[in-house]
């Protein structure tokens, strides 16, 4: 393994600089922080990461950096790219280790206040940078803790919740505050809360999990994805996991498989209808639900489940193949029995579309909320962005989403 400074060396400090432009969904200034890991003035470069980010260390732990910063490297198109993930972790494990604090510059108060709902990744960036303008923000979020995804949705082996504690905690010290168990559509409406701020900016994510039926019968033992990291991370361990089978090929599946595997689960599969060159899912996620145990099996569509006194025993299953990129089943079919007590989907997540609409937003054709480039929805003082206006977004790319309806806050009430 290189070290920090073979890492960071090896970066061509590119004019385009394409690993921020086009890589980086917060536009994060990689280059320049990277050289001054060079110069080793690392509390240098931790301002700049701060500056632009303060989720950063969250990011340098979870982002797919091969994909997003790393996957646009100009090195990377002859050779390995530099490894941006790592040196940016170095250097806010650096801060942390060295009692480093970055302190947020505020803006004097502009009279203007804001209501952010939900508290996810793109509400909490919103609130960030409205705080930072001098505007008021109330974070309304329908769960007994903020953070949405970060704290409910992604493993503690993932990502440490003291991290995203600080997060929360500077946002309180800029005078954000939180309101929990305040849920759109149950506690209060859209109409009767737009009335009563300037803004409204909707983080709502993607609640709705995608599934679909194993049997007719009523079956005990089948979780959407969402439900079982929730158990997980409350301590309320479903008993007796005996075989369990996820079906997907995710990052969230590869969680729900290591999470079964911490729940005391007698073995686990994951079943993926694609194969490992289309499957989602980052390659280190997979390689390290594999090295803790659980099996994975490529090309496999799981069809039904075999029940007997109201629990599933196994699944049946289809050999599928990849024609045209797209999994079909292959022809003539093969078919196979895999034993399964639980089974959990782990098959993508869909924003709440009746929600939605009973509060009078306009929704693409995908089902998502339609914003403008400023992150504007069809309502006067509305906004969106996150997991809510977008299929497959990262946690970087919600933050981007996040500041972007804030700068279109901003500009509607600062720059007129």
């Amino acid at each position: 393994m290189k070290s920090v400074s073979e890492c960071a060396n090896y970066c061509l400090n590119c004019k385009l600089k394409p690993c921020s432009i086009k890589g980086c969904p917060m536009q994060t200034k990689i280059p320049e922080f990277i050289m001054e890991v060079k110069n080793e003035n690392y509390k240098k470069a931790y301002e700049l990461l701060q500056e632009n980010n303060i989720f950063s260390y969250i990011c340098s732990l979870i982002c797919p950096q091969e994909e997003q910063c790393e996957g646009s490297c100009i090195r990377g198109i002859k050779s390995e790219p530099t490894s941006i993930g790592i040196l940016e972790k170095f250097v806010n494990e650096w801060a942390i280790e060295n009692k480093i604090k970055y302190e947020i510059n505020k803006k004097q108060s502009n009279g203007k206040k804001v209501a952010v709902i939900g508290s996810g990744p793109a509400g909490l960036e919103c609130s960030i940078e409205l705080l930072k303008n001098g505007f008021e923000v109330d974070i309304y979020e329908k769960d007994e803790i903020p953070g949405g995804i970060l704290i409910y949705g992604i493993p503690d082996f993932r990502l440490p919740k003291d991290i995203v504690r600080n997060v929360i905690n500077q946002i309180e010290n800029l005078g954000g505050k939180f309101f929990t168990n305040r849920a759109l559509g149950v506690d209060f409406n859209l109409d009767e809360i737009s009335k009563k701020y300037d803004a409204v900016f909707l983080g709502l994510g993607a609640t709705k999990s995608s599934n679909y039926k194993l049997s007719e019968q009523n079956v005990s033992g089948i979780y959407d994805s969402d439900v079982f990291l929730r158990a997980y991370r409350e301590n309320k361990y479903p008993k007796d996991l005996g075989n369990v089978v996820v079906i997907g090929g995710g990052n969230v599946a590869m969680d729900s498989a290591r999470v079964a595997i911490r729940m005391g689960a007698k073995n686990v599969k994951i079943l993926y209808r694609r194969d490992r060159k289309h499957m989602p899912a980052r390659e280190v996620e997979l390689e390290e639900a594999i090295q803790e145990g659980v099996e994975f099996k490529e090309l496999v569509r799981v069809a039904s489940g075999n029940i007997e006194n109201g629990k599933i025993v196994s699944v049946n299953c289809i050999k599928t193949e990849i024609i045209e990129g797209k999994a079909v089943d292959k022809n003539p079919l093969e078919e196979s029995i895999e034993e399964a007590n639980t089974i959990v989907f782990a098959i993508g997540l869909k924003p709440d579309r009746k929600l939605i609409e009973e509060n009078g937003i306009e929704l693409d054709d995908w089902g998502y909320i339609k914003i403008d480039e400023n992150g504007k929805t069809n309502l006067e003082n509305v906004y969106a962005g996150g997991d809510n206006t977008e299929s497959k977004s990262t946690v970087c790319r919600a933050l981007s989403a996040g500041k972007k309806s804030a700068y279109g806050i901003i500009k509607r009430y600062l720059e007129q």
